[in-house]
């Protein structure tokens, strides 16, 4: 069976201790850049490990909310929200340039990123913050959503993500994580559900029916407990090769 190029990607930089061992299996990596978790220090070192395993880095700003690690929608005037996005993805920008690197892409946080899938307003601002402020970056975003329609819209380019360790409801939206089935831990369980979508080309819903789906990037949960074993099924399925380049990124 010919290997798929598919890019896999991983939230990085938050904080924990599995990022080295992590990286090494991944094609791009979304680091935490103030927001919801991250500074200077877990900016640049996460970087550092980038560079080294041949990485593409992007930045992963959220909510400005490390109380609740971006994963709760703060009601904050949208001048105050498009600053602290431009601020957090300028902090990424000017560490990365200290080590060499360029920012591939932009990946929203938590609450933030489901927010902007399903509304227009957000998503319009996350949008325009990309083309006045950092227009050839990528943005990685849910196909169908209102993100990747205001991105297309403004010319921006995309890469559509879908999660491997995330369940889904049957509007494309993720089970809320108060669920209990709504992050998957099992290795075996992730490599079923990203073998449906890579070679079906659809998603099984936590309900059992099956939504169609084209993506260019998968994505994992640093912070999963079983992080590692879900992105070595993940890894194993895409028979150990990862795109080296996204979409002629």
């Amino acid at each position: 069976m010919k290997p798929l190029h598919l890019d896999i990607n991983c939230d990085l930089g938050e904080g924990l201790s599995n990022d080295a061992v992590l990286m090494p299996f991944l094609g791009s990596c979304n680091i935490a850049c103030g927001g919801h978790a991250g500074e200077e220090k877990t900016i640049s070192e996460t970087l550092i490990l980038a560079k080294k395993h041949g990485v593409k880095a992007g930045a992963h700003p959220s909510f400005p909310d490390k109380a609740n690690f971006g994963r709760k929608i703060i009601d904050m005037p949208e001048a105050e929200l498009e600053q602290s996005l431009i601020d957090q993805i300028r902090l990424f920008q000017s560490i990365a340039s200290k080590h060499g690197l360029q920012m591939h892409h932009i990946k929203p946080h938590g609450a933030l990123y489901n927010l902007a899938a399903r509304d227009p307003k957000t998503a319009e601002l996350i949008t325009s913050v990309i083309v006045e402020h950092f227009r050839e970056t990528w943005l990685y975003c849910p196909p169908f959503s209102e993100m990747e329609k205001s991105a297309r819209s403004k010319g921006i380019k995309v890469a559509r993500e879908i999660f491997a360790d995330r369940n889904y409801n049957a509007d494309y939206s993720l089970v809320e994580r108060s669920n209990p089935e709504a992050t998957i831990h099992d290795g075996g369980e992730a490599a079923a559900h990203v073998r449906e979508m890579v070679f079906n080309h659809r998603i099984k819903t936590l309900n059992g029916d099956y939504l169609p789906i084209e993506a260019e990037t998968i994505c994992i949960h640093g912070d999963n407990p079983n992080a590692l074993e879900v992105l070595k099924s993940i890894h194993k399925i895409l028979h150990h090769e990862t795109s080296q380049d996204l979409q002629g990124a």
